[in-house]
């Protein structure tokens, strides 16, 4: 199949360009490996290795190198990657069916949110994925630190959680709402007796934030009651703050989506007596996408499975503190 999608978009040589170069840089920049870039495209190894030679002569550069047993991407070839992905991508828009049978789809998405968007979802997307579109592979990417356009360059396809994008050019779905709840350990002295905002702000916290940001909602929410807490660190990710919550007294936060993870870990949920402000949840992604069917899918499922009917069940990207 990858083969006949070259075909189509090849351009003769006449013009001294050979787009086959593309799609074939594209799955080595994935795969970071002549093996697996040559059973993605149903060739042989050495034809593989001809081909990166092809690939290295048109832009001079190694573009891979050899680092121990594995391969890795030269500076150069990091640069162009994205953009590589961008125009194989409209170029298998452009020459796909508009009743294009999933079933038969060999794609790699990036999806960008917070870690909790693969621990409490993964495994109902993949699970999706193995059943409608097995040939889609699915990567998550943790939430960026800076405003690079990565909906714009491809380096990811989908935006999920707290959408920080104002780009004119992204597309925007709003999922709905959700709300931050307290967790702790069990037998936390904080769930005996009325919980009061000064019995909740004498607590030490404990920050989720990639950002190591040590305030949030919660301290505007006291500071209007003229009350401050001690946020005793940070964590980059949202598993572990629950592994810290389970062997400490200390107090965090999540939403609503994280209600069975908490629970298998044994820790217990609470309504934080504070009028914290809600979350507001979404999709974003690149108007190209628009027509592709194999995104469409992508963007049904995740609306699905992150927003279902009946719940506010989603994941946040913003900071839990």
């Amino acid at each position: 199949m990858a083969q006949s999608v070259t075909r189509s978009v090849a351009v003769g040589p006449a013009s001294g360009i050979d787009l086959n170069l593309l799609l074939a840089l594209d799955v080595l920049l994935e795969e970071q490996s002549v093996q697996g870039a040559a059973r993605r495209l149903h060739l042989s190894e050495p034809a593989m290795s001809r081909t990166l030679g092809r690939i290295r002569k048109a832009l001079g550069d190694p573009v891979l190198v050899r680092a121990g047993r594995r391969m890795v991407p030269t500076p150069r070839a990091l640069a162009v990657r994205a953009e590589v992905s961008a125009v194989v991508e409209r170029a298998r828009a452009l020459f796909a069916p508009a009743d294009t049978d999933l079933g038969t789809v060999r794609r790699t998405f990036t999806i960008l949110g917070h870690d909790a968007v693969a621990a409490s979802h993964g495994p109902a997307l993949y699970a999706r994925a193995a059943a409608e579109a097995p040939g889609i592979r699915i990567r998550f990417l943790g939430e960026a630190l800076g405003d690079a356009p990565f909906l714009r360059d491809g380096t990811a396809d989908l935006e999920v959680g707290v959408l920080d994008t104002v780009a004119p050019e992204v597309r925007r779905e709003d999922l709905g709402e959700d709300r931050m709840v307290g967790v702790v350990r069990a037998g936390h002295p904080l769930l005996e007796g009325e919980l009061t905002p000064e019995r909740f702000a004498d607590a030490d916290h404990l920050c989720v934030s990639r950002r190591g940001l040590l305030h949030g909602p919660v301290d505007a929410a006291l500071a209007e009651l003229g009350l401050a807490r001690r946020v005793v660190g940070s964590v980059s990710t949202f598993p572990a703050s629950l592994f810290v919550l389970r062997e400490t007294d200390l107090v965090g936060l999540i939403s609503s989506w994280g209600l069975p993870l908490a629970r298998a870990l044994g820790l217990v949920t609470f309504d934080v007596p504070l009028p914290l402000p809600p979350l507001r949840l979404g999709l974003a992604w690149h108007p190209r996408h628009d027509a592709d069917p194999a995104h469409a899918w992508l963007r049904g499922a995740v609306r699905d499975i992150l927003a279902p009917p009946h719940s506010a069940s989603t994941a946040p990207t913003a900071p839990l503190c």
